[in-house]
């Protein structure tokens, strides 16, 4: 059996409050919303690795998640905004997009992830 104390405890804590205090009190929502951000981060981090390969390879991304005005809907973006503005920036932009994308999105060096 996995205890967890010390800061990872209080990080975890700070993060159930936080649902709790925006009315999901429900673990499988949590978990779920903490899915959605977690891959919507993954997608960032995809387009960030992209971008310096593009750098290092003379200016062109191969098939980018985000175009270049596209830069709202990127978690590095939205991430720091309150909770309101972050909400309506996911739930009005950036799933539409997502679900929108033609083709899909790209898995890292694959085929796309979801198929419009």
């Amino acid at each position: 059996m996995v205890v967890i104390t010390g800061e990872l405890k209080s990080k975890i804590d700070r993060v159930w409050d936080a649902f709790w205090t925006g009315g999901i009190s429900n673990p499988l929502e949590v978990i779920e919303q903490i899915t959605y951000l977690l891959f919507l981060r993954r997608l960032d981090d995809e387009q960030t690795r992209k971008d310096k390969q593009a750098r290092y390879n003379g200016g062109v991304i191969v098939d980018p998640i985000f175009e270049s005005g596209q830069a709202r809907l990127r978690w590095s973006r939205f991430k720091d905004d309150d909770a309101e503005s972050m909400y309506e920036t996911v739930s009005d932009e950036v799933f539409p997009y997502l679900l929108g994308r033609r083709g899909g999105l790209p898995a890292a060096g694959g085929p796309g992830l979801l198929h419009a």
